[in-house]
């Protein structure tokens, strides 16, 4: 697909001064020039053509809010004096896998002055000798130098690092807000369960005192209702002796009649 149409796609029925970002990776430049970019693209801020068979970048409009621009494998091998014309405020600068093979062609970025990270990774000039330092302090501008800083440390991805702190965030969340609730919830649990065992201490002490006051109660209720009958059989016993005494009375009373009849 070639250059023009490609942009026609991207831009999904959207006008060109809406764009923020476009990608026009993969398509094909005639004769090697930029064909359909124009300088309607004023709010594009990310640009990426790789592997598009660029050679020039003479065509390239005037971007003035571009800070990303990706040219990696491409067949580039000078003209850069052109980007800091047209794209003055870039940051990060991709020309891997070009055709660049000498320090004068670099030093014509010297002009972008807020360019933070270059990339030249299998160019050819990456076989200097004491390529790093060179470019260093050719450019003093540059931070990272095909992905690391003069002292070896990795470039960090701005959007990785964005993902990585709404992750550890979440993570966080998740470990403090849900622990912390987990915690509440073991806690009141933990004073269920006490509450709980406390009533069953209660009901437990209060059916211990209740089968004692039933046992209480029925141990009485049995002295009392020996002690009912002990006296019942007394009662019925002097009852008998008294029944028994007045027959003997009235017999002998009988007797005394008698004999003083027979007088």
């Amino acid at each position: 697909m070639e250059m023009h149409k490609k942009i026609r796609l991207e831009l999904r029925n959207r006008a060109p001064e809406e764009v923020t970002e476009l990608v026009l990776d993969n398509c094909l430049c005639v004769n090697g020039e930029i064909e359909g970019l124009n300088d309607t693209f004023q709010k594009l801020e990310f640009l990426s053509m790789a592997n598009v068979e660029l050679s020039s970048l003479a065509r390239l409009p005037s971007l003035h809010k571009l800070r990303k621009l990706e040219l990696s494998d491409n067949i580039i091998s000078g003209g850069l004096e052109v980007l800091a014309e047209k794209c003055p405020n870039l940051t990060y600068l991709n020309l891997s896998g070009n055709k660049i093979k000498d320090l004068s062609t670099v030093e014509a970025l010297q002009n972008l002055k807020n360019l933070k990270s270059l990339d030249l990774f299998n160019c050819e000039i990456t076989n200097l000798e004491d390529y790093r330092e060179s470019i260093f302090e050719l450019l003093q501008q540059i931070t990272y130098l095909d992905g690391f800083d003069q002292e070896d440390n990795e470039a960090p991805d701005t959007e990785d690092d964005d993902d990585d702190e709404d992750g550890d965030e979440e993570e966080e969340e998740d470990e403090a807000g849900p622990g912390y609730e987990g915690e509440e919830g073991c806690e009141e649990d933990d004073e269920e369960e006490d509450d709980d065992d406390d009533d069953d201490d209660d009901e437990g002490s209060e059916l211990g005192e209740g089968e004692e006051e039933v046992g209480l109660s029925y141990l009485m209720k049995e002295e009392i209702q020996d002690e009912e009958d002990d006296d019942d059989y007394v009662e019925e016993g002097e009852e008998d002796d008294e029944e028994e005494g007045l027959r003997g009375e009235k017999r002998k009373r009988d007797a005394e009649d008698e004999g003083e009849e027979d007088d």
